[in-house]
């Protein structure tokens, strides 16, 4: 059976990243039948993780959520954006995973904020991040500004992640693209 971890640091209580999350968890286990979905709501451990960043202990419900993710087969991680980067929450709870801990597992990247200014934050500071620890991250991750809500294009980019960390964890080939209508730069000059 595959196990996905779900990692979300939303403040509130539902919030925009528990939402995001929740539609990704869903694309993925409605495309693995039989997928067991664990998610850790960060929130909740908030105090807990300081914590352990102060005493280098953690506590038995930070100990269980950190054994969730190291032990799942795969990965959704979910952060909304301050300051044009995830939480602070959000990493300090990476800082709490062992070096090596995510060492070639499948990541799903995600991330929520209030403008579309800050979609970068996928590619200029959660994609690094995970490239340090060397974990495997899908192609698509997903941004979801407040006007994405009820808009057109979320439903699709949702899909698309999902699918992709699907078929990774099922170790099925990459879905193909939409078909791209390519043409050489030489013809292009050509015919101007």
């Amino acid at each position: 059976m595959t196990t996905l971890a779900v990692v979300h640091a939303g403040l509130g209580s539902p919030s925009s990243s528990e939402l995001l999350a929740g539609r990704l968890a869903g694309v993925v286990s409605a495309r693995l039948p039989g997928a067991e979905v664990r998610t850790v709501h960060l929130r909740d451990l908030a105090r807990d993780v300081a914590d352990n960043l102060v005493t280098g202990f953690p506590g038995p419900r930070l100990r269980a959520a950190v054994e969730d993710v190291v032990g799942a087969d795969g990965l959704i991680a979910v952060t909304p954006t301050f300051n044009a980067s995830y939480s602070g929450l959000f990493k300090s709870f990476v800082d709490v995973l062992e070096p090596g801990s995510l060492v070639g597992k499948p990541v799903l990247l995600g991330a929520t904020g209030g403008t579309e200014r800050h979609s970068l934050v996928l590619d200029h500071a959660l994609r690094p991040l995970f490239a340090y620890l060397r974990a495997v991250v899908v192609p698509t991750g997903v941004y979801a500004a407040s006007s994405d809500w009820g808009a057109e294009g979320l439903p699709a980019r949702v899909e698309r992640a999902g699918g992709e960390l699907a078929d990774l964890l099922a170790g099925r080939p990459a879905a193909a693209g939409p078909e791209v209508d390519f043409v050489p730069f030489d013809r292009l000059l050509a015919e101007r």
